[in-house]
């Protein structure tokens, strides 16, 4: 099961390499990481998405929260939370398809961040399930590039598990 861990750090000189070499030494990939100022100067937030049993990823938060320059480590994958990337991606778009490819875009609420004769850039941002879709749709026109920012997380204030809220209203539907 893929895991999204929260983790506050000290703004110190070499507190990202001490975290990777961490899940390097015991063999654990880091599928998405993504790092950036938090709430209080001084201070950076790293937003992981990891792969393991809960067992695992509970070892590795203990771990990460004895390294220095950790202040705190939140596994965000047990709690309701907001989730979100950012895609840029570059499709080739001649003349007879870049209609059809501005109506999906709009579709996805895909913003046209750049034109060119041959190709459009869009730039989408939501969960990680929008940007595959989209991702899937436009490789029938040819996708030339694409850069994801990795997955970034913050725990719901509201505490509203929106994932549950979608299985029970679509089981609340009958079918006609």
């Amino acid at each position: 099961m893929k895991h999204t861990l929260s983790v506050l750090v000290e703004d110190e000189s070499g507190a990202l390499s001490r975290i990777s070499g961490l899940f390097a030494r015991r063999g654990f990939n880091i599928e998405s990481l993504a790092v950036g100022p938090a709430e209080r100067k001084g201070i950076s937030r790293l937003t992981m998405v990891v792969d393991g049993d809960a067992h695992t990823v509970e070892q590795m938060t203990k771990q990460l929260d004895k390294l220095i320059n950790v202040l705190g480590v939140i596994d965000l994958s047990t709690i309701p939370a907001v989730e979100r990337e950012l895609m840029l991606l570059k499709v080739a778009a001649p003349a007879a398809n870049r209609s059809a490819i501005l109506d999906l875009a709009q579709v996805f609420r895909a913003n046209v961040v750049d034109v060119a004769d041959d190709a459009l850039t869009l730039e989408v941002v939501g969960d990680p399930g929008k940007l595959v879709a989209l991702e899937q749709v436009m490789k029938a026109y040819g996708i030339l590039e694409i850069a994801r920012t990795g997955r970034i997380s913050l725990e719901r204030a509201s505490g509203v598990n929106t994932a549950y809220l979608k299985t029970t209203s679509s089981e609340k539907r009958v079918p006609a």
